[in-house]
């Protein structure tokens, strides 16, 4: 049985999420970092999002992006830079969504805790202003977050088993 996720609003600007994950940090951390396994559960496959393609430097300074396509639509791409790599517990990063580059970018800090073997990770967005939570929340975004948590989830039990 997969994991509840849980999101609370924070302030005016910060989308928190919350999942334990039945891996150790180490996996978990491998499958947000690792280009190969980000293409196995980022776009949300049960709403009919496939992923093009991931690209990942992963240290601080280096540089991602990120490519999907809803079934039927044109490619959307995200991009963002990191500032802070800290292996197994933490990462910091900027991110872009192409289409709107205008609004500027969302801060994500990702915070992995493990606990005999298992990780909770703290997934934060800061985004620079209302409008553009408030526009990441009515896009679907949650659905979507809960669609790819999941993917995620299967693919680091797998890594565990392995």
């Amino acid at each position: 049985m997969l994991n509840h996720t849980t999101l609370e609003l924070v302030g005016d600007r910060e989308i928190v999420i919350y999942r334990h994950f039945a891996a150790p940090a180490r996996i978990v951390f491998e499958a947000y970092t690792r280009a190969d396994l980000v293409a196995r559960w980022w776009a949300p496959t049960a709403l009919g999002v496939e992923i093009v393609s991931t690209e990942a430097d992963v240290r601080e300074g280096g540089r991602y992006r990120y490519v999907i396509r809803p079934r039927g639509g044109e490619s959307i791409g995200f991009n963002g830079e990191y500032r802070e790599v800290t292996p197994y517990s933490r990462i910091v990063y900027s991110q872009v969504y192409e289409p709107m580059a205008d609004l500027g970018e969302v801060v994500i800090t990702v915070t992995l805790i493990e606990a005999a073997g298992q990780t909770e990770v703290q997934f934060s967005e800061m985004c620079p202003s209302v409008h553009v939570r408030d526009g990441i929340i009515a896009s679907g975004m949650e659905s979507g977050m809960r669609n790819t948590f999941d993917q995620l989830e299967e693919l680091v039990i797998a890594l565990a088993a392995a």
